[in-house]
């Protein structure tokens, strides 16, 4: 039986585990043909080791072969303690053991395997005393005869000299198979977080068992994870190492990436009850090396032999003492330089300070924080401690949590605002909201609006604003200012307006000069609100004289500047608004990371502007070092923006590998906050990414999730809804619904689609030229060209002008008109292809090969389709690739050549290619002519009138380069009929 139909049929498949589990399969199998073997476990605490020796066992059994079982116990003062377990367990009471013990364990096992086999299993062999070591040391340089099998596990930093080097050798000649068990990558960790691959699925690498006996890798998985998707698990197997125990410890703690590596998560109990053996581990040590231990978890890693001493008041010789055991029993672990010790794996700090009693605790915490105040240290590491002592630290904890929660904001916004709840909840409470509790209530209404907990910010914004007479004009312009972000994050763009124009109201007019931070901070909440409302025209006087007003040396001005590029870009000012995005992206560049960190929105905007103004190495630049400043899952409205830019810039340079991962990430993003838009957003950006990759087959199924995605953005009706109708519209032109293209624009986009991305206007109306032409209208088409051609003259877009310029070519081949096509489909494609933009050159090549066919040959039109495949296949557009198969189908062979021209008569070169540029009216009109169907005939049964029937009769001549009717049928590849009498 295979192995793994075995596994199938145990029950038990391991997670990540699969050359394990292959190997001892063919143990079993060997053993049951009468080979044994010495198999070696070997690896860190908690990696899975018990697991695969009771895989091991429960296979053994299932194939009916005997299994013993002995485990090695730390401390035990009984010499042997394994070897007396194990014939306790064979029920031997043979005295010659004592007398020679070596021989005698040897024989007793060669006894009970014979003679159909048997399995000895170790566990834990690193604990075993030194006379038990030498044993078990014999046992793997001399295995019983027959067919045995000996399996073992240990940690090979504790274990026996004399056992590590019987086992070193058995491994270099080939008696030992050593089986380590490696970390487990994100993708299996995704699999045991339940959104990996289906457990019933026991042919996938990651699998695993649901088995009711609770095997170490299966039903542990017990606590939903903050956000179920592969970013998570990602950081997940950051956090835990890919370590199973550690990673079944933090999700039992109901790990949050936002506040790790400071908390392990909320759910303490649930963390003690998963940690069991590293509890045990803790208190099989000394009373010193466990106050040691204790202590060195309230500091944190790294820590330093002399700060334990002085915090333990153990004294230097007895924290060294205790340092001692605490590396031999493999808890801590020495740093390479420095003297510097860090706990064997972050966790056990974790669970070591948490089964520490209250009492260490707080003293512990007193007197680090004591000692690292004495040093002058960061405000950010006395602040994990001040926390602890918050309620009895009075206002010098309080204070040090003020400043560590304000250094904590830009990177840790979670633990930012956990600090500022701490103290917000032991101020004293007076008639009203004091001066600072008003500060402390919106410093946290921001953190928790960074780490995507708008809804608990608006909460404590509001009851804020319930007191607003009793507020200062500053203190409510900044509230009113923190509220209506909050309204736009949840995506209540009229309440957040309402909450904006409410403030304004406050303000005097003109600008005070230099304008105060408050009136600063609202204006820019004014313009974000009417920026992500797609009604940005209306806030554009007042931001930017708010940016004249702020003065250089103001902190928003970085903020008011690239809101302000941005607007006026979506606004579809490009002159002002390229100078602006010059302006603003010279201030960004020259500043530090440090402070570049602080302010990703900022650089969101600058790159979401750079985006639309076809700036896109920059736009890359700035986006992807925003994206840092963003990393897990902080500042999850920020990431999202960014993340949704960079889908866009993904697609327009055709990276659509990384575009859909990206769209992935945003949608999950976006449904975990609620930010229902943005998801939608991301769900096109996705769809219309995998039709460029996916084979026509899925098209009907990716139209679908476009579609919904439509849905989804159009419910808050924000620019990010006017972006998406633009991307559906695309795709279901590229799906092969024309009319179902032009319905969406119009509809959702007004007559000129000037309701749609003012920027991307000029490549929305050549879209809607070409959907028209297909659906036979020539005379719209002309007039969206037209229009198109107009809108793109103003911006000044170079691209966006390739755009237009692609669907008047497009217009000319409809016309028969192909060397003007021709013509322009180079100069598109051309330009394309100098931006770095190769779906757009390759696509246009595709379009324009008929016409190159016509217009100068089959080979011309060849070598276009050759270029374009090279350039689809680079960038993974297997739709492209698709089209232009088909069109090289379409082709007349080239004739022979005469030196090194090819010769081919107009007519030739034209037929076959030119059938493939009629509109389906067209085609189907000329269909019937050929067949010989009179002009009214033709009429009546396609419901139109006769003079349209010769309209179209007539672009069909061009188009085909004929005389009349009676070439039709052999342009179309018919023969004639004879009208009937």
């Amino acid at each position: 039986m295979p192995p793994k139909d075995r596994a199938h049929e145990s029950g038990i498949v391991l997670v990540g585990r699969d050359p394990q589990v292959e190997s001892l399969s063919a143990v079993v199998q060997d053993l049951a043909d009468g080979s044994g073997a010495v198999v070696e476990i070997p690896g860190e605490p908690g990696i899975g080791k018990t697991a695969l020796l009771g895989l091991l066992a429960e296979r053994a059994s299932r194939a009916g072969i005997p299994v013993a079982r002995a485990r090695a116990v730390h401390g035990t003062t009984q010499p042997g303690q394994v070897i007396r377990e194990l014939l306790d367990a064979l029920d031997v009471r043979d005295s010659s053991i004592g007398r020679e013990p070596e021989a005698g364990v040897r024989s007793v096992l060669a006894r009970w395997a014979a003679p159909h086999g048997g399995v000895l299993v170790l566990d834990n062999v690193h604990l075993c005393d030194e006379h038990s070591a030498r044993l078990i040391a014999q046992l793997v340089r001399t295995p019983p005869p027959g067919p045995f099998v000996l399996a073992l596990a240990h940690r090979p930093r504790q274990s026996s000299p004399v056992l590590r080097e019987a086992l070193e050798h058995g491994v270099e000649t080939g008696s030992v198979l050593r089986l380590a068990p490696s970390c487990l990558d994100s993708r299996a960790i995704s699999t045991l977080l339940g959104h990996g691959t289906s457990p019933a699925d026991t042919t996938s690498p990651h699998a695993f068992s649901h088995s009711t006996r609770g095997h170490a890798y299966t039903e542990w998985h017990t606590s939903p994870a903050p956000l179920t998707d592969d970013t998570y698990a990602r950081q997940l197997h950051t956090a835990s190492g890919g370590n199973p125990r550690m990673l079944r410890i933090l999700v039992a703690a109901r790990w949050d990436p936002d506040e790790w590596p400071l908390s392990p998560g909320p759910d303490r109990d649930g963390m003690l009850r998963e940690a069991v053996p590293v509890v045990t581990e803790l208190d099989a040590i000394g009373a010193d090396a466990a106050l040691s231990v204790q202590v060195a978890a309230v500091l944190g890693d790294p820590f330093l032999p002399d700060d334990i001493a002085a915090v333990s008041e153990l004294g230097l010789r007895r924290t060294l003492a205790a340092f001692t055991e605490l590396v031999a029993a493999d808890l801590i672990r020495p740093l390479p330089s420095g003297g510097r010790y860090v706990f064997r794996h972050p966790v056990l700090g974790h669970v070591a300070l948490e089964h520490a009693s209250p009492s260490l605790r707080v003293n512990a915490h007193q007197r680090a924080l004591e000692l690292l105040t004495t040093r002058g240290a960061s405000a950010l590491r006395r602040a994990r401690h001040a926390e602890h002592l918050v309620g009895a630290g009075g206002t010098e904890a309080r204070q040090v949590l003020l400043r560590g929660a304000a250094e904590a904001m830009a990177k840790s916004p979670a633990v930012a605002a956990r600090w500022l709840r701490l103290v917000l909840d032991h101020l004293p409470t007076g008639d009203g909201p004091s001066a600072l509790r008003v500060a402390l209530v919106l410093d946290c209404c921001r953190a928790l609006g960074a780490v995507g907990r708008p809804e608990e910010a608006r909460s404590l914004v509001h009851d804020l604003l319930r007191h607003r007479s009793e507020l200062s004009e500053d203190q409510r312009l900044s509230a009113y200012a923190v509220c209506a972000e909050l309204e736009r994050l949840l995506g209540r763009h009229q309440e957040a307006e309402a909450v904006i124009r409410t403030a304004l109201d406050l303000v005097p007019r003109p600008l005070p000069v230099p304008l105060p931070t408050p009136t600063a901070e609202l204006i820019t909440a004014y313009g974000r609100v009417q920026l992500f409302r797609g009604a940005y025209a209306e806030a554009r006087d007042v931001v930017r004289e708010a940016a004249e007003a702020v003065g250089a040396a103001g902190t928003t001005v970085p903020y008011l500047r690239a809101l302000s590029a941005l607007g006026d870009t979506q606004l579809g000012l490009l002159p002002e608004a390229v100078d602006e995005v010059t302006t603003c992206a010279r201030i960004v560049d020259a500043l530090p990371d440090a402070a570049a960190v602080t302010m990703p929105d900022v650089l969101a905007m600058l790159g979401c502007a750079e985006l639309f103004q076809e700036r896109f190495h920059d736009a890359y630049r700035h986006l992807e070092r925003g994206l840092q400043a963003t990393a897990g899952a902080t500042r999850r409205f920020i990431r999202i923006n960014q993340l949704v830019a960079l889908c866009h810039l993904d697609q327009t340079t055709g990276r659509l590998e990384s575009l859909c991962r990206r769209a992935d990430e945003a949608e999950l993003l976006a449904r975990a906050t609620g930010a229902d838009e943005a998801a939608g957003l991301a769900m096109v950006l996705r769809a219309t990414g995998l039709l460029w990759t996916r084979p026509r087959r899925d098209t009907d199924k990716l139209l679908e999730l476009a579609g919904e995605g439509l849905s989804l953005a159009l419910r808050k009706r924000g620019w990010r809804a006017a972006v998406a109708v633009g991307l559906h519209a695309h795709a279901q032109f590229l799906g092969g619904d024309p009319a179902g293209c032009l319905r969406t624009l119009v509809e959702e986009g007004g007559p000129r689609l000037e309701r749609l991305m003012r920027a991307w206007q000029p490549s929305l109306l050549a879209l809607a030229s070409v959907a028209a032409l297909r659906c036979g209208d020539i005379d719209a088409a002309r007039d969206w060209a037209r229009t198109g051609e107009a809108v793109a003259e103003r911006l000044g877009l170079p691209l966006q002008r390739q755009h237009v310029r692609r669907a008047r070519a497009v217009l000319h081949a409809a016309e028969g008109e192909h060397r003007i096509a021709a013509g322009l489909f180079r100069e598109a494609a051309e330009s394309f292809r100098r931006s770095d933009l190769p779906v757009e050159h390759a696509w246009t090549l595709v379009a324009g090969a008929p016409s190159a066919c016509a217009a100068h040959g089959t080979q011309q039109a060849l070598e276009w389709l050759d270029t374009a495949g090279k350039a689809a296949r680079a960038c993974g557009a297997q739709r492209i690739r698709e089209e232009a198969a088909r069109v090289r189908i379409l082709l007349p062979a080239p004739r022979a050549a005469t030196g090194t021209t090819t010769v081919a008569t107009a007519q030739d070169a034209s037929t076959p290619v030119t059938v493939a540029l009629l509109t389906e009216r067209e085609r189907e009109i000329a269909e019937l002519a050929a067949e010989g169907r009179r002009t009214k005939e033709i009429a009546e049964l396609l419901f139109v009138s006769t003079r349209t029937v010769e309209t179209h009769l007539g672009r069909v001549y061009r188009k085909l380069d004929i005389p009349s009717r009676a070439a039709l049928p052999q342009a179309l590849g018919r023969v004639a009929h004879r009208p009937s009498a």
